[in-house]
Order: C-alpha cells, then sequence, then structure tokens
C-alpha cells in the first residue's frame, strides 16, 4: 500500500511539474542607462541551466535611443526527460532622461518587436535509449513595451582597494507573445497567444572603467490562460557589460 501512494504520488508531482512547463522563456532585456547622447552599450549574460542572452544599444540623440536583444537556450541533456531549445531575437526604440535632484536616477521607455522559435521535446527511459513522447515546435513573434528605472548609489563600494560604482534597478516588461506557427509531433496545432507581464531586477558593479558585473533576476507572469504558451520560466543569470562613448564632463 505504501508503495502504491509514493508511486501515486510521484505520479501527480510529474504531472504537475509537466503542466507547468512552458513553450516560452524570457530573456535578458536590455537595460544600458543611458545619460547622455552618443553613448553605447554591449551586454552578455548566462546562467547554469544554458539560458545565454545579449544585448546591444546607442543613445542616437539627446533623449532618444535604440536597442537589440538577442538568446539562445538549450537545455537538457542525453538523460534528461525533457529538452528545450529557443532563439529570440528583438529590436527597441525608445526614450530616455536622467531624473531626480542629483540626477543619479535614469528611467528608459523601449518599445519593440521580436521574433522567435522554441522545441520542446519530452522523453522517457527505453531499453534503447531516451524515446521522444512528444515533440513540440513553435514559430512566434512578440511586441512589447518596457519601463526602466534604475539609480547609482550616492556613495561608491570601496572593494579590492579601489572605490567602484554601485548601479541597481528594474525592468517592467509587457510582452505580446503569439504563435505563427505551432505543431506537435508534425502535426497543426490549435495556436495560442499570451500577454506576459515580466518585471526584472538587476544589480550592476563597476569593475574597471567602463565594465562592469552584472546579476540580473526576474520572473514572469501570464494574464491570458493557455495550455502550452505559458509562464512559469524564471530569469536568473549573471553577465557583464560595457558601456562607452558619451559626452565627457
Amino acid at each position: 500500500m505504501q508503495i502504491r501512494r509514493t508511486h501515486f504520488a510521484g505520479s501527480i508531482l510529474a504531472l504537475f511539474l509537466t503542466s507547468c512547463s512552458s513553450i516560452y522563456m524570457p530573456n535578458v532585456p536590455a537595460t544600458p542607462m543611458f545619460r547622455e547622447q552618443g553613448e553605447a552599450y554591449v551586454a552578455a549574460h548566462v546562467n547554469v541551466k544554458g539560458n545565454m542572452s545579449g544585448n546591444a544599444g546607442v543613445a542616437v540623440g539627446r533623449h532618444i535611443a535604440i536597442v537589440a536583444n538577442g538568446s539562445y537556450i538549450d537545455r537538457g541533456g542525453e538523460r534528461s526527460n525533457e529538452l528545450f531549445k529557443q532563439h529570440l531575437l528583438e529590436g527597441a526604440v525608445g526614450y530616455f532622461t536622467k531624473i531626480g535632484k542629483e540626477k543619479r536616477q535614469v528611467l528608459e521607455i523601449y518599445a519593440g518587436y521580436g521574433i522567435g522559435s522554441s522545441t520542446e521535446v519530452e522523453r522517457r527511459a527505453s531499453t534503447t535509449g531516451m524515446e521522444p513522447i512528444e515533440t513540440r515546435i513553435m514559430d512566434f513573434d512578440k511586441i512589447f513595451l518596457q519601463i526602466n528605472y534604475s539609480s547609482t548609489k550616492r556613495q561608491k563600494l570601496h572593494l579590492f582597494g579601489k572605490k567602484r560604482d554601485l548601479n541597481y534597478g528594474t525592468a517592467i516588461r509587457a510582452s505580446r507573445v503569439a504563435m505563427k506557427d505551432f505543431t506537435i509531433n508534425d502535426s497543426p496545432s490549435p495556436m495560442e497567444e499570451a500577454l506576459f507581464i515580466e518585471p526584472l531586477f538587476f544589480t550592476r558593479l563597476q569593475l574597471n572603467n567602463g565594465f562592469q558585473i552584472q546579476y540580473t533576476n526576474g520572473f514572469n507572469f501570464n494574464v491570458v490562460d493557455n495550455t502550452y504558451l505559458k509562464a512559469g520560466n524564471a530569469v536568473f543569470t549573471l553577465g557583464v557589460t560595457y558601456s562607452f562613448g558619451g559626452k565627457k564632463k
């Protein structure tokens, strides 16, 4: 009886975990903290789950900037019950300005568009190895509105014999993600559309000149009830940013 109860509980847990998986994984958005025209920004982020993101941007006007984001995810291994791959490319244009009495805070607002593709494979062990049970492939596009609020700490952090800038902030996205094509085991399937709210928080520590190390954490939730295109994936990454250019006072 105890064995049956344990097996039943394990089955329920496996079903719950499967139902919580999503065919969409949020990326790390650009948080350049632009202050002056002519500034440029590049960044790279990664985590242990195979989530890699890159950002780039330039302040093309006194308050106008353009940014680009890209991400690639390859999660799972030879013995994993689930494989997941996704690539995503985005571009956006936005407005930035310094705010606050001491102008240490930065407000940025971006609107953009992206395209991507995801593949999710559920597998089970067999006598010949891991056998695919269900393969889901999705092509999608997204439209997003992003608001960044960031600040530079007034007092520098004394670390490794040098005073270093410490920046921190948040980025909140509203992303409409829609399937353009969706198949399950090579058969066309009903397509879904989602509206994700994606809050994200970051801390950025100066290393040398324009180089900074950044820790990012965030999550997402969906206001639409879907079967496959839903929330549930968090973002935890460590990255490096580099800012250069702009007016020097």
